[in-house]
């Protein structure tokens, strides 16, 4: 005998809660995988956030080093700069001791008789000589003395003037002011330049 079955349930209903199972394990399964790579993003971008936070450490480190390295060689170079000054000057007090030797040796051979030095006052490569001739003719004889000179040259007489003679008021002396210059050892030890030779005669001689 056979039996026939006859399903009494709605066959739309059951259609339409299978598509409601799947729809629900669809999102489910799509808010997990959403879930996943949010959660791997996240990851991702931390350790790259940690990663440039470390290079940012690194960095911060190695300008801090490098500060003081520029520190170090500004100060050196302070030093450096102390020492050449030190050095010029020790130049130049040599130059001028060497100058001032000169000076006073020309003095002594470019005085001619009857003329006397009061004061000598240097104010770098200019000189002033003040002091008593028996007659202006002898401070002539100075200025050209000193034009000849090597190591003192360019005089200028600033004032003379009759003045009486120191100890003795009943004679009268001429009192001057004169300016000249220091030639400096590179200006002396220059060697001068040769004469232009004359061309030879083309004739024999007389």
């Amino acid at each position: 005998m056979n039996i026939v079955r006859i399903n009494l349930l709605p066959h739309r209903e059951q259609k339409r809660q299978a598509r409601q199972r799947q729809f629900v394990s669809l999102a489910v399964s799509l808010t997990v995988l959403g879930l996943a790579i949010v959660g791997l993003g996240h990851v991702i971008l931390s350790s790259r956030i940690e990663e440039q936070q470390s290079r940012n450490t690194l960095l911060k480190t190695e300008i801090a080093k490098l500060d003081l390295q520029i520190k170090e060689i500004d100060r050196l170079r302070e030093q450096i700069q102390a020492v050449l000054s030190r050095k010029q000057v020790v130049e130049t007090l040599q130059a001028n001791r060497s100058e001032a030797v000169h000076l006073l040796d020309q003095l002594v051979r470019q005085l001619p008789d009857g003329v006397y030095l009061r004061t000598i006052k240097q104010v770098g490569s200019k000189v002033t000589l003040v002091g008593y001739a028996q007659s202006n003719s002898r401070v002539s004889t100075l200025m050209r003395n000193i034009e000849s000179s090597p190591w003192v040259g360019q005089p200028e007489l600033v004032e003379i003037k009759l003045v009486p003679a120191p100890g003795a008021p009943t004679q009268k002396l001429s009192e001057f002011t004169l300016n000249l210059q220091v030639k400096r050892a590179a200006q002396v030890d220059a060697p001068k330049e040769a004469p232009p030779k004359a061309p030879a005669g083309k004739g024999g001689g007389a």
